[in-house]
């Protein structure tokens, strides 16, 4: 076999999870062993997370320093280390389909965790963390939401959270608003005038995090979507797109998820509605993940054509000269963290290039993860290799001596705002939602 790399786009297979044989531990354990050795032998990706270099430590450190040497027990340290990003597979290794090899090392990680997952019952923390819709509700709760945020930003009280929970008494973890943004949406419909590939009138998934956590970003969305004429409807109802029970490796849980989101995602559909989601992990979802686990479903295709970024159609819409260019305000220099989940979703940057458009504004893009992924930064035992992560991109930030720094995904924008204010007295991390808001001169809603 050659070791040469495919010049070929990558292809991406189904995954087989509901064939009984997908949880065979001997033919996962063997498929791991000729990946395993397939990574050692080219060592490209050593710096994209803590997975590699995990696995390169059990080869190096081995008796026969291959990875027939590394104990097959330990297979799964590295497999702990993957929190799913895809950067391997879509901008890293030479041995993605349509080559020989066929290596997909993000989806060999999901079966691993689906077979850890389907062996041991997760821990009470991990069910917590990926159980996003009622820990929502209940911490929203209007009494709940104030007590839930004082003990997050309490020394002592996160201190206790990581000696009992497991979750790291500096790891930034969201507020949660009593007041969700289903609640905050004000209907207001709009003449739709299509424009490219857009309908001009969208359906809003306005996610988990969107709702509870960030409202502001999802209101930002709304202002900025109908100042372009855009008509925006809140989807009737929703429930997490499924991405924390993937990582889990709860895979079931991830069918139930569309299984309860299909009728109104559909409803908007027939509608004729576009759909949109504030969160890139929340678009991969229905992009990429759910449609590579039920290839057959031809409703969930029809949602899967239908979904965008916000950045990603609002930029068709400039291309069919359709975009609102009347900017007010110059946004100065910003170092823009693009989110791993954006950036394999093979649309390019858009969200630097609608951006750009603003008169007065300058772009640094940072390509590097955050380290955040999820839930791994705020699990104990995985913070020093998250900070590690995330140096890089906190170097590339105080370097630009920028205005504003911002990533696409929420999350990994406060945890880079969590390491990098005693450097850059930059303030807290900034949506870019927030930041087109604010070059349109529109007021924000800040209830």
């Amino acid at each position: 076999m050659s070791r040469e790399g495919s010049l070929e786009a990558p292809t991406r297979h189904p995954i087989d999870w509901q064939n009984p044989g997908f949880y065979d531990e001997d033919a996962l354990n063997k498929e791991l062993e000729r990946v395993y050795d397939i990574c050692h032998g080219c060592r490209r990706c050593v710096s994209l997370c803590n997975a590699f270099p995990t696995l390169f430590d059990l080869v190096d450190e081995s008796s026969t320093m291959e990875v027939d040497g590394v104990d097959v027990a330990d297979y799964g340290k590295v497999v702990e280390h993957c929190y799913l990003c895809d950067l391997c597979f879509m901008t890293k290794c030479p041995y993605v389909p349509p080559h020989e090899w066929g290596v997909d090392f993000p989806h060999l990680m999901l079966r691993a965790k689906a077979v850890q997952f389907k062996k041991h019952k997760p821990s009470l923390r991990d069910r917590m963390l990926s159980d996003t819709d009622t820990v929502g509700s209940l911490a929203g709760i209007p009494v709940v939401a104030g007590v839930v945020n004082a003990v997050n930003k309490n020394p002592a009280m996160r201190a206790q959270m990581e000696k009992f929970a497991g979750i790291h008494r500096e790891a930034p973890l969201p507020a949660f608003h009593s007041r969700p943004y289903r609640k905050r949406h004000e209907q207001a419909e709009l003449t739709a005038r299509p424009a490219g590939e857009t309908s001009g009138k969208v359906a809003l998934f306005a996610t988990c995090y969107g709702n509870r956590n960030a409202p502001q970003i999802n209101q930002a969305l709304t202002a900025v979507f109908r100042h372009n004429g855009i008509d925006v409807a809140l989807l009737e109802k929703e429930q997490c797109c499924g991405m924390p029970k993937l990582e889990l490796g709860d895979l079931q849980s991830v069918a139930d998820a569309w299984q309860a989101n299909r009728p109104a995602l559909l409803a908007a559909v027939d509608e004729g509605r576009d759909i949109v989601a504030p969160i890139p992990s929340c678009v991969l979802m229905f992009k990429q993940e759910l449609p590579l686990m039920l290839p057959d479903d031809a409703d969930l295709k029809r949602v899967q054509a239908a979904i965008y970024d916000p950045f990603e159609y609002l930029w068709l819409r400039h291309k069919a000269g359709a975009l609102n260019s009347d900017f007010r305000q110059p946004l100065g220099k910003i170092a823009y963290h693009a989110a791993c989940h954006l950036r394999v979703q093979n649309m390019g940057l858009k969200t630097r290039d609608l951006l750009a458009l603003v008169p007065a504004t300058e772009i640094e893009v940072i390509e590097r993860c955050s380290g955040h992924d999820g839930t791994y930064a705020v699990k104990a035992e995985y913070r020093d290799a998250s900070v590690k992560i995330c140096r890089p991109v906190i170097s590339r930030a105080k370097k630009s001596e920028c205005d504003h720094y911002a990533s696409d995904c929420p999350m990994a924008g406060e945890q880079i705002a969590s390491l990098a204010d005693a450097e850059l007295g930059a303030g807290r991390a900034e949506h870019p939602l927030l930041l087109l808001q604010r070059a349109y001169g529109l007021e924000q809603d800040r209830r």
